[in-house]
């Protein structure tokens, strides 16, 4: 079915990509907790820490967006393909290639499509937010002026209680696990909950370089994870 709604002109393909990830959700006892609100202006760049692999079944349930995500997976198998059909946009982040791959992003945005990026450009153990790398918001300086919506991700209940720091680094994919035994592991809990909290989007030309807007997104990811570990409220608004 995905397939056929990628042929046409609507956003059938969009929800249906997340009705899929809201039903895999479902079937590996995955709950999500969602604060705040999806920003309805287009084309909207999501920015989110990355924790694990569980991040694109989460974000991908609540989130109107492709992914962006590195050129190998392109070639894993199975999962290659399901990427493939969610529209993800492949990249390698090399020198040679940085420019086509940017000129392509800005494409999509400017068709309409909104873009889920993990600025870290990797996932962390869970316990921090790595920090980020300005390059990656060189979309919200191209003629497509997308807004820029701050997205913080915690999983912060495993079955039914708290998540202590001992826990996250079952949760957590990162360094050179491997995705097998992972995720068997993982998916032996009977339930997981994701917070996902959405601060409001920031409208472009707020800030004046790629420097300046990562660093405020920084802080604020990094503000809002750290509370949500300890089950306190979010910090305030940018």
């Amino acid at each position: 079915m995905q397939a056929v709604l990628l042929a046409l002109p609507v956003r059938g393909k969009e929800r249906f990509a997340r009705a899929y990830w809201r039903g895999v959700a479902w079937i590996i006892g995955l709950r999500l907790r969602v604060l705040g609100e999806i920003s309805t202006a287009r084309p909207v760049l999501f920015a989110a820490n990355h924790w694990s692999w569980v991040d694109i079944i989460a974000l991908g349930a609540v989130l109107p967006g492709c992914f962006v995500a590195k050129g190998e997976v392109g070639s894993w198998p199975g999962i290659g393909l399901i990427a493939k059909l969610g529209r993800t946009i492949f990249v390698s982040r090399g020198r040679d290639t940085l420019a086509r791959e940017q000129q392509d992003m800005a494409a999509r945005m400017t068709a309409g499509d909104n873009v889920i990026l993990f600025p870290e450009g990797t996932s962390s153990d869970g316990n921090r937010v790595l920090p980020f790398a300005a390059a990656f918001f060189s979309l919200a300086f191209t003629p497509a002026a997308p807004w820029v919506q701050p997205v913080t991700i915690v999983y912060d209940q495993l079955e039914g209680l708290p998540v202590r720091r001992a826990d996250r680094a079952g949760i957590a994919w990162f360094g050179d696990m491997d995705l097998a035994p992972h995720a068997g592991q993982l998916l032996r809990r009977r339930s997981l909950r994701a917070t996902i909290w959405l601060d409001p989007a920031i409208p472009p030309g707020t800030y004046k370089s790629r420097k300046s807007l990562s660093d405020a997104l920084y802080a604020r990811i990094a503000a809002n994870a750290a509370a949500l570990r300890q089950n306190r409220p979010p910090a305030d608004e940018i």
